[in-house]
């Protein structure tokens, strides 16, 4: 079983990695647009927040550009398959390897450390003093992903998020109604990865440190998200697609940290690879086996 702070400590990281799985939904989903941008966005945004933060900046503005940074580098990528008609995931890929030196480069170094300094926690840490301390973190990230999703979702039903996702359904017919299907592109990556920057931010402060290396499978964590929370709830609805990020995300860290507090599994830290793995196998395998379940049922009943 699980004790109360890794409880805690699961749901913390889930809801952050729930803001990578809202990025991946508008690239892979929305846009059709598989980006491996993120990679390199998700270290781009703690290296950024982490830096301001050593400098004096308010740790809120700092996160803020953490966002604009992510956007930044989405829009390279999209501008490079939309302008150099670049295959979109070989623009990602090179993006996502250009971002590693600009990382090294804002941070000048492969890691940084922000104990001691003022994060956006300080505030809720101070505020919230009665409360368990490791339940503020999750308080905070709770708020930030439900105002996300509102916000997401406001935007899909908006003219300009229709016209996303119809370059994304169809291209082509997009392009007939008069919609610029690549500026649609442009925007839509930036925002997948300003989104990616903010959780890289976010997790930076949490975890009190920003590394070079901390994007390492992101995408295969977010892709997890997506596709678990799918077969969990049916994104038939915007806000069902987005509340099953979340849930995936949240599950995915759940299934993780039972893996690895299970003793009569012996798995360790450096398994948390090959569980990922097997999570993102059952994620994918699971959804197909419940239909072919469901509709051998039904021609039994026939």
């Amino acid at each position: 079983m699980l004790s109360e702070i890794a409880f805690y400590g699961a749901l913390e990281t889930g809801l952050i990695y729930g803001l990578v799985a809202f990025g991946i939904y508008l690239s892979f989903r929305v846009l059709d647009f598989p980006d491996l941008t993120v990679d390199g966005s998700f270290p781009l945004g703690a290296a950024v927040a982490a830096i301001l933060i050593l400098q004096g900046v308010n740790p809120w503005l700092a996160t803020g550009a953490a966002v604009l940074a992510g956007m930044a580098a989405g829009a390279v990528t999209a501008l490079l398959n939309v302008k150099l008609n670049i295959l979109n995931l070989l623009a990602s890929i090179l993006t996502m390897i250009a971002l590693y030196s600009v990382n090294l480069r804002i941070m000048g170094r492969p890691n940084v450390a922000l104990l001691g300094e003022e994060t956006v926690l300080e505030w809720w840490y101070d505020t919230f003093d009665y409360l368990p301390y490791h339940t503020v973190p999750v308080l905070l990230f709770a708020i930030v992903v439900v105002i996300g999703m509102i916000l997401l979702w406001r935007f899909m039903k908006s003219e300009t998020g229709l016209a996303m996702r119809a370059t994304g359904a169809n291209a082509r017919m997009a392009r007939a109604q008069g919609i610029a299907t690549g500026a649609m592109i442009v925007l839509g990556v930036a925002l997948s990865n300003g989104l990616v920057g903010l959780a890289g931010a976010l997790f930076a402060q949490s975890q009190g440190a920003a590394d070079v290396t901390m994007g390492v499978g992101v995408i295969v964590i977010g892709l997890a998200s997506l596709i678990g929370g799918e077969a969990v709830i049916t994104p038939s609805t915007v806000i069902k697609a987005l509340l099953a990020c979340v849930v995936g995300a949240i599950m995915y860290r759940l299934a993780i940290a039972l893996a690895l507090n299970a003793n009569f599994m012996g798995l360790q830290a450096q398994d948390l690879n090959l569980i990922t793995a097997v999570l993102v196998t059952l994620a994918i395998v699971l959804p197909g086996v419940r239909t072919s379940i469901r509709s051998r049922l039904t021609r039994n009943k026939a």
